[in-house]
């Protein structure tokens, strides 16, 4: 079983970011993100962009930015090897960490078709707000969905027991406020 550790990235990730995004998405019709927004997220989003590492390698991402009081989860990225373990909780306890305060709200994108990430967005407390036929160009729509506070605090205990929110559950109405 691999031994898995979540950090923020740094500007010396950019590479092994690359390579896991080719690797992740490079299939895809969306394609991958680029290298301008990587190295964007590596040198000026770090606090709210984390890695997830595999015995050394890194084997996933989880990117955002935080604007105002407002978060904005971009990409969570894993190998399929690594899919359906513990590496998934570690990134978004980093995430959920690194933003409990200091927003009101997060917001994601996800395609309609994304189940598993759809579901993890429930897990969360994400309400799905709206579909946006266009989302990324013509035919490519997204679902937009947020967390606000008030969600947030209703999932809480139930994200404490699965290990992502690692706030006493009485203590997030007090961290978050």
């Amino acid at each position: 079983m691999a031994q898995y550790s979540t950090r923020t990235i740094t500007g010396d990730d950019f590479t092994a970011l690359m390579e896991l995004e080719d690797r992740l998405f490079g299939g895809c019709e969306d394609g991958v993100l680029g290298p301008y927004y990587i190295r964007l997220c590596c040198d000026f989003f770090a606090d709210t962009c984390f890695v997830i590492e595999a015995d050394g390698a890194a084997v996933g991402y989880l990117l955002a930015f935080v604007r105002d009081r407002q978060a904005y989860c971009t990409s969570l990225g894993l190998l399929s090897e690594h899919q359906g373990t513990r590496a998934l909780v570690g990134l978004l306890a980093a995430f959920v960490d690194a933003i409990l305060g200091r927003v009101d709200t997060c917001w994601f994108t996800v395609e309609a078709d994304n189940r598993a990430t759809r579901s993890i967005h429930a897990i969360l407390g994400a309400c799905e707000e709206r579909f946006e036929p266009d989302f990324y160009g013509a035919g490519r729509g997204r679902i937009i969905s947020r967390i606000d506070r008030a969600s947030f605090e209703r999932v809480a205990p139930r994200l404490a027991r699965l290990g992502i929110a690692r706030a006493r559950p009485s203590a997030v109405s007090e961290a978050v406020a």
